[in-house]
């Protein structure tokens, strides 16, 4: 059979000639074209194995041009393969588009790097896009320069896309979902997003469905799947309209269970978000028809706009959580707008209530004392303890900012029991420290929850037998509502404190039963008129400052009344909010017993008491 040496046979047979002929010189002409053959040979395989291997590739010269190409880049490329060589080929896979990626490539030709892995997304020339993967690697050897190698990765990035949908996207109502909207809600606050264009703001309506849970409870899960359906399916209308003639969209997703959210990115102000928030709750307005049933159903929404800048996500997300709970307590089927006090008021709060039973320990709280005055002698009879809170952080802190506090989370009961020992022993104090002076009783505000969950009798007799102070020179003040009704426990209660001795007031007087019949079942002996009374006066000296406004008497008649009933009943009566010389002047004329007020002083530190005491100088009205 006749058939073609291989180089290794044709190597051999020239050794064997040499070998004959006797010659030892260096390579013979044969040898020579043997050489060269096999040098041909080789490149004529790689040649092939180049234009038919089915990876698109291309050898590029020092200077970034194609030296050759082979017909699978022709093909992914749309161009003639024949045609690529001479073109430049950064500019063929597309680069030069960003800074970085050209300098790692002109790195490759110069031989300083050792190769260059990029993304790409090229556009064929029948219209469609293409996303390729490039690779750059220098050639072996003294090469001529560079291989550059793109593979079509369309399919698997397809394949990613579509992974990625269904894990961004919630399965029930096909909207993006909370990992997403977060996703987009971080790049819209970065900082090169909204300073590029737009209006640098940002605005968010965080919707929360009313009584959701019902329809889960009542109908079943399927039924509230589909309503949470047919709600997103509303929501996403409202947003399209909504991005007619703007450059965006709102984007609307679910966070979860029955929680949704309209993103607006560079809003253009509060008056955008509120317009979207009335659409949204008109959008829902609607009944929902769900087999055969009809559900109503209304939504509250949370809305936050606000400067991009200086914004993160978690504070724009608690804050949009905050105004939805403001909305959820307002009432519900409605849009709240994020208040910046209301929410530092909230804040103050919490961070009030954190702190409130440490504070009782550390003793940041502190007593003024504000006098009670006989309406007709002028004479100083008593004073109230009204509590203060130095707080290391907020100042000098009065009543109404931290006894709501303290009765919520109980720690009233610990306040009240300091409040009630540093009275008694203050008011022993100055009765010891004034012995030619008629001693002043102290009155100390005692809250409901301090009936209910303690021992209040044991504690003020225990208080008063530790302080010496006598039982009749301790008033304790309830406010009206707490003690009208009162029944069993806290009835009992205030009947033992009254046996005992002690005197039982009721404070704000006016403003709530003004059941005066009931109070004479009650162990009950001061009543203090609410001040929104002695405010109502109207006197002559201010109808002469004002002819407009004619006097009425009407305040006056009431206050008359309730002062000779409570006198009937054997009650003194304390007029609270005393601020004027006519006022005074009116209210010992019809009968009132003691006054308070910023007329007499204002609350004050225990020591300006002993000085009023020891002077005498207490109608005179210095605070």
């Amino acid at each position: 059979m006749i058939g073609t040496l291989s180089g290794t046979d044709f190597r051999s047979s020239a050794l064997r000639e040499r070998a004959v002929s006797g010659t030892s010189e260096g390579p013979t002409p044969a040898a020579d074209l043997d050489r060269s053959a096999v040098t041909q040979s080789h490149q004529t395989t790689y040649h092939r194995v180049f234009a038919a291997a089915p990876l698109a590739m291309a050898v590029v010269d020092r200077e970034g041009l194609v030296t050759s190409a082979n017909a699978a880049l022709g093909e992914l490329l749309g161009a003639d393969p024949e045609a690529l060589p001479g073109r430049v080929a950064a500019d063929l896979v597309d680069l030069a588009s960003d800074a970085r990626t050209w300098h790692a490539y002109r790195e490759v030709l110069r031989g300083r790097q050792a190769r260059l892995r990029c993304t790409r997304r090229l556009k064929h020339p029948e219209g469609h896009a293409v996303w390729v993967r490039v690779t750059v690697t220098p050639l072996a050897g003294d090469g001529p320069g560079v291989l550059v190698s793109v593979a079509d990765i369309g399919a698997s990035r397809g394949l990613q896309a579509r992974l990625r949908h269904l894990q961004m996207h919630d399965p029930v109502t096909r909207l993006p979902n909370r990992t997403l909207f977060f996703e987009r809600l971080s790049a819209a606050l970065e900082a090169e997003s909204y300073e590029r264009s737009g209006t640098g703001r940002i605005g968010l309506c965080y919707l929360d469905l009313d009584g959701f849970k019902a329809v889960n409870d009542t109908l079943g899960h399927r039924a509230g799947d589909r309503l949470l359906a047919a709600v997103a399916e509303r929501l996403s209308r409202v947003a399209d309209e909504a991005g007619q003639g703007r450059a965006a969209t709102p984007l609307v997703a679910r966070l979860g269970g029955d929680e949704f959210a309209l993103l607006v990115e560079d809003s253009t102000g509060t008056e955008q978000l509120a317009e979207l928030a009335e659409s949204a709750l008109r959008a829902l307005e609607a009944p929902f028809d769900l087999a055969g049933r009809r559900l109503s159903l209304t939504a509250s929404i949370g809305v936050v706009e606000r400067h991009a800048a200086g914004t993160t996500a978690t504070g724009l997300m608690q804050a949009a959580d905050t105004t939805l709970y403001w909305a959820k307590a307002d009432g519900k089927a409605r849009w709240t707008l994020f208040d910046p006090e209301r929410n530092a008021h909230l804040m103050t709060r919490q961070a009030l209530s954190a702190t409130l039973r440490p504070a009782i320990e550390r003793g940041e709280f502190a007593l003024e004392y504000q006098p009670l005055v006989g309406m007709e002698d002028g004479r100083l009879s008593g004073v109230e303890a009204l509590i203060r809170w130095n707080h290391p952080q907020f100042g000098m802190l009065t009543p109404n900012r931290f006894i709501g506090l303290a009765e919520e989370d109980g720690s009233i009961v610990q306040l009240g029991r300091w409040a009630l020992a540093t009275a008694c022993r203050q008011a022993r104090r100055w009765q010891l420290d004034h012995p030619t002076e008629p001693p002043i009783f102290v009155s100390v505000n005692v809250a409901v929850r301090q009936v209910w969950d303690s021992d209040l009798v044991a504690d003020v007799a225990e208080t008063l037998t530790e302080t010496g102070l006598a039982p009749h020179l301790l008033q304790l003040e309830l406010t009206e509502s707490a003690v009208m009704g009162s029944g069993g426990r806290p009835l009992q209660a205030l009947q033992a404190l009254s046996d005992m001795g002690v005197r039982i007031a009721i404070d704000d007087f006016g403003t709530g039963y003004s059941n005066l019949a009931y109070l004479s079942r009650l162990p009950v002996s001061v009543l203090k008129l609410d001040g929104s009374f002695v405010r109502g006066f109207q006197y002559e000296e201010a109808a002469k400052e004002a002819s407009d406004v004619p006097p009425n008497p009407a305040d006056e008649v009431i206050v008359e009344a309730m002062i000779q009933l409570a006198h009937r009943l054997g009650l003194t009566v304390t007029a609270e909010c005393v601020e004027t010389s006519a006022q005074a002047t009116r209210l010992r004329r019809i009968g009132c017993d003691t006054g308070q007020g910023w007329l007499y002083s204002r609350p004050v530190p225990p020591d300006r008491i002993s000085e009023l005491l020891g002077t005498q100088d207490y109608a005179v009205g210095k605070p």
